[in-house]
């Protein structure tokens, strides 16, 4: 039985170094793979059927590619979309692995609309029993391609431009849940004026998923640190951790670090 945890083991870890790998490069090969991971090429190509199988990747002759997002037709040539995704988007997939390394077997994890959230949803992986709660619709989508995972979609009403559902249905439905940790995307966090965003209704569907999180993280680049906007999601300190890349300065996180909030760099 050890042994064969051990091997169970060291297979969760192939696992997570063959997505970390394509998460960086957007395709790997079998034969680097071997030299890499110091194992047969039998394994590898086992590994990668796995992943494939999960809907983690997607197998090619000779190696594996990522996984393409979906794409969603009216948003395809819309510049100012497709501008929020790029922009400071390797700084999202470092922010976004780090917050889905958090996330625990069986827990039930709540994700706002944004960019960065998103990118947590794609890099969930080698999690089993994991409950996904959101009020966004593009979310809910890329998720479905995965085996393993339930996904709750709160209801609403739509707002076409971000993929998210709003309005009071959507906050009733999260009156009625509890969720291990919410990740918070934002347009601007700031320690004295706390976590903002644009849209009112966006704000209060987020204020919704903070009140029913027992653990609050605040995902943002660093493009987003000490900036305000119009509408509250919360105070600073509703929030107990804030994940911002390594760009951020020694002086831009100061102010959070005051206020007790954990901060980390990726």
């Amino acid at each position: 039985m050890k042994r064969e945890s051990r091997q169970e083991n060291r297979g969760v870890l192939r696992s997570e170094q063959i997505l970390r790998l394509l998460q960086q490069t957007g395709a790997v090969v079998v034969e680097e793979l071997c030299e890499q991971l110091n194992v047969s090429i039998a394994t590898v190509r086992r590994d990668l059927q796995e992943l494939e199988d999960r809907g983690l990747l997607r197998r090619t002759h000779g190696g594996a590619t990522a996984v393409e997002p979906l794409l969603y037709e009216p948003f395809r040539y819309d510049s100012s979309f497709r501008a929020q995704i790029e922009k400071h988007a390797g700084e999202k997939r470092r922010i976004a692995a780090a917050a889905a390394d958090l996330i625990q077997d069986s827990e039930t994890i709540a994700l706002t609309a944004g960019t960065t959230t998103t990118e947590v949803a794609r890099s969930i992986r080698n999690r089993t029993g994991i409950t996904v709660v959101t009020n966004t619709v593009n979310v809910a989508m890329e998720l479905s391609q995965r085996k393993g995972l339930t996904v709750l979609v709160t209801g609403g009403c739509l707002r076409g431009n971000w993929f998210s559902l709003v309005g009071p249905f959507a906050i009733r439905t999260m009156e009625q849940m509890q969720v291990d940790k919410v990740f918070i995307g934002v347009n601007g966090i700031e320690a004295e004026h706390g976590l903002t965003c644009h849209n009112p209704d966006e704000a209060a569907i987020n204020r919704a998923m903070v009140k029913h999180a027992r653990q609050r993280i605040a995902v943002a680049d660093h493009g987003k640190l000490g900036i305000v906007v119009t509408h509250l999601i919360c105070p600073i300190k509703d929030v107990q951790l804030l994940i911002t890349d390594s760009d951020a300065s020694d002086e831009a996180i100061a102010p959070f670090l005051a206020k007790g909030i954990e901060v980390q760099r990726v």
